[in-house]
């Protein structure tokens, strides 16, 4: 066939091309104006009561509200945090439906596995950055420790008989206090748990010696079941003024942990941007402000592609940390 043959065929292809895209472009239209038209799931990866599930559930039911149909919290915890996540990864179609609370544990566990079960960013969509917590070790109100320092002359003094609880292995809870260890040159036993308000409940019960975790252990420190020894943040507490941060008792530490919400990967971004639209509504009204400040959750809103950004910077910090650290998991 001849160059000018060719010349007049192009245009009649481009045409049938314009008229397919014309065609299909309407029917994505009413597929996305129809979003959601069932239930959502989001996937929070503790048992339920503790701080992140709350405030989760308070975005749902905000959410909710404005979608027209329900946000369903499912709890799957189990692996420090990291089950859930992984299977809405391996599992979720990537319509919109399928949800999981994203923090960093979920970023780091894959490069402490010999094989690596998901990638923190190919294989999820993300969504929206959140919040953070507040984070810090608190002991029972009859513990003969009175502060953080005799906690830690303790534990110098008997290697390995003081137990502490966290929501995992390989939290971020957790390798904070394998740093301080390290830098103390103690040895406390590791007990963990599934979740926060597990713990919590293990340290009152008298079965572990003390929780550093998220601040579930905020209200029975106020109503005097249980004592905080230090705060993770990078001032003081307000409602804890008394109780001294990280940095005040000599480490070069701040934690806040800070999470949001993703989706399997190749989700349409149409509806991503519904979904963020909608949770930073809920994240900025007074009703979820007021579950943040109960729990003392810092604001860490992120947009969409700040998020991801944040995720793609922050997997490389933790996949050097593990490294430098040689933390390993079996499995």
């Amino acid at each position: 066939m001849s160059v000018r043959d060719d010349t007049r065929i192009a245009p009649t292809r481009r045409l049938i091309l314009a008229g397919a895209a014309a065609l299909a472009a309407p029917g994505v239209a009413r597929a996305q104006a129809r979003f959601p038209d069932r239930p959502i799931q989001l996937v929070v990866p503790w048992p339920a009561g503790g701080s992140a599930d709350v405030q989760l559930r308070s975005i749902g039911d905000i959410a909710s509200r404005t979608l027209g149909q329900p946000v369903v919290i499912q709890n799957r915890p189990g692996a420090g945090g990291t089950l859930g996540p992984m299977t809405v990864a391996q599992q979720a179609r990537p319509d919109g439906y399928t949800l999981t609370q994203m923090h960093l544990s979920v970023l780091r566990r894959p490069w402490m596995m010999r094989t690596p079960q998901w990638d923190p960013i190919a294989d999820f969509t993300h969504i929206i950055g959140m919040t953070g917590w507040l984070f810090g070790c608190a002991v029972k109100a009859n513990s003969p420790f009175q502060t953080w320092q005799e906690m830690i002359a303790y534990a110098r003094a008997n290697p390995g008989k003081l137990t502490y609880t966290t929501s995992g292995i390989g939290t971020t809870n957790h390798l904070a206090m394998e740093s301080i260890q390290e830098k103390e040159n103690v040895q406390l036993t590791h007990v963990p748990y599934r979740g926060s308000n597990e713990a919590v409940t293990a340290v009152i019960g008298g079965q572990v010696d003390m929780v550093c975790d998220s601040s579930t252990w905020a209200p029975f420190v106020e109503n005097a079941q249980m004592r905080a020894l230090s705060v993770w943040t990078a001032e003081r507490v307000p409602r804890f003024a008394n109780v001294p941060t990280l940095k005040e008792l000599g480490y070069d530490l701040v934690v806040t942990s800070p999470y949001g919400v993703s989706g399997p990967k190749g989700m349409d971004e149409g509806v991503v941007r519904v979904l963020h639209d909608v949770m930073k509504a809920a994240l900025m009204t007074p009703e979820n402000t007021e579950v943040r400040s109960r729990f003392d959750m810092p604001l860490v809103y992120q947009d969409t592609q700040t998020y991801r950004a944040f995720i793609a910077e922050r997997v490389e910090y933790e996949k050097a940390m593990v490294r430098r650290l040689g933390l390993t998991l079996d499995g």
